[in-house]
């Protein structure tokens, strides 16, 4: 009997201990927010003559891409040669850059992201952290 007054008093002590410490422990962090949808920048300033030539390149509508995304352009009401692109949540106003080879590229700069579009199929990039977001997507014109 005199060996176990010793072990159940280690034992009160560790259960004391372990209360202790589980009150003044620091708490938990709180799981990171996933980023919210970026706002529509506003169109804010006129287009070139090369990009609104550009723009008018642009197909319109909803594109199917891998893993079962979708993206969608379309025009901005009263702003010439402005695009919306939309995925999931998250909507950017787009404007079309000029590029050497032909291709569309309507781009968000300040989010940093870059929807490249050729006649065969079109990629959402996000140029910041240099991703693809959506790869493969072909819209109704593309796939003729």
């Amino acid at each position: 009997m005199k060996k176990t007054v010793p072990v159940l008093a280690s034992l009160a002590a560790i259960a004391f201990c372990s209360a202790t410490l589980a009150q003044t422990a620091a708490p938990a962090k709180p799981a990171p927010k996933k980023p919210a949808a970026a706002a529509p920048a506003e169109p804010d300033k006129p287009l070139s003559a090369g990009q609104l030539a550009a723009a008018e390149r642009v197909f319109v509508g909803t594109a199917d891409c891998n893993d079962s995304k979708q993206v969608t352009v379309s025009k901005v009401d009263g702003k010439a040669g402005y695009f919306k692109l939309a995925t999931g949540k998250l909507s950017y106003t787009v404007a079309p850059e000029e590029t050497d080879t032909g291709a569309v590229r309507l781009e968000d700069k300040k989010s940093g992201v870059v929807w490249i579009q050729i006649p065969a199929k079109s990629m959402l990039m996000n140029a910041k952290i240099g991703q693809r977001v959506a790869d493969g997507c072909v819209m109704a014109e593309q796939k003729k």
